[in-house]
């Protein structure tokens, strides 16, 4: 019984001294001497400290240190001279912004800060090199662990942002994993009312998505990717939901959905392909045709 007694005891101190190691550290942020240090070990531990959100949140200059990294980046930008070295130590600053957008008690207070646009100068960036790429796709994370938490208000904050339009350049020329993420931001505003209305409001709107996701399958169709894919087929079936984009997902569906191109890649995943059977029956129904069954072209 005593063992077990200082056995909690010691457990109690060391995370006390892991404690008072955070908050050193979240010290540090504010002195750029010791700022990139600081920024390697907090991120390394923001799985693990569960209230890391609000103490850097609440801590006196640290977003400010956090916001002053990424804008300390911009020159690098234009012309594209990012260093590895650079990119490593932003996307820790990044690392330490995803935890507090993810985080319910910061994520409303860091809307309506709208920190998410300074990270809008890095999803601008078409540099295909790996400090580039790295630096993008910390970004998208961070706006990922937004949708993610399906609130209402993030979806609202994004609309009023250019974030549609730059994942779609995303989707259309960056990585693999890249594509992914934003192709996961999209499906995650489609999927709410409001994001759904918004992209289908305009033809302009909905075209340019549809455009899109129709060059993505015909890449799948010559590199799978079975979580792109999946992605891909969520955001369809989404749209399908929607009168007018049923009608116009009618004509430029790609046929790649419609045969069996995929089938290989999807041979294990019953979750895609119950998506794909059920966006080629939404685009069946209330379809009109002759007596063979053939569609009847709209007068």
């Amino acid at each position: 019984m005593l063992a077990t007694g200082a056995a909690v005891t010691n457990v109690t101190a060391l995370a006390q001294v892991d404690r008072e190691k955070i908050y050193q550290w979240i010290n540090e942020l504010s002195s750029p001497e010791t700022r990139e240090n600081a920024l390697l070990e907090l991120s390394k531990k923001r799985e693990s400290v569960p209230d890391l959100a609000p103490m850097l949140w609440h801590s006196c200059g640290t977003i400010a240190a956090l916001l002053q990294e990424i804008v300390n980046i911009y020159p690098s930008i234009n012309p594209p001279t990012l260093t590895a070295h650079q990119s490593n130590r932003v996307c820790n600053a990044l690392a330490l912004l995803q935890c507090v957008a993810s985080h319910p008690e910061t994520r409303s207070a860091f809307l309506a800060a709208h920190i998410p646009l300074f990270l809008y100068p890095f999803l601008h960036t078409v540099s295909k090199t790996r400090p580039f790429e790295y630096l993008r796709l910390t970004s998208l994370g961070v706006i990922g662990a937004l949708v993610k938490t399906d609130e209402q208000e993030v979806i609202n904050f994004l609309l009023t942002t250019e974030i549609i339009p730059l994942c779609l350049r995303i989707m259309e020329s960056g990585s693999e994993l890249s594509k992914t993420v934003a192709t996961f931001i999209l499906q995650k505003i489609l999927l709410d009312d409001t994001g759904l209305a918004y992209i289908c409001q305009t033809y302009e709107r909905f075209s340019h998505v549809a455009m899109i996701l129709g060059k993505m399958v015909l890449q799948l169709s010559k590199e799978p990717s079975a979580r792109l894919l999946k992605h891909v087929v969520r955001c369809y079936l989404r749209l399908s939901d929607n009168l007018r984009a049923r009608e116009a997902l009618r004509q430029c569906l790609p046929d790649q959905l419609k045969d069996s191109t995929f089938a290989q890649v999807l041979k294990d995943d019953t979750t895609t392909k119950r998506w794909l059977g059920q966006l080629v029956k939404n685009l069946q129904e209330g379809q009109v045709t002759d007596a063979r069954g053939i569609p009847l072209a709209p007068q």
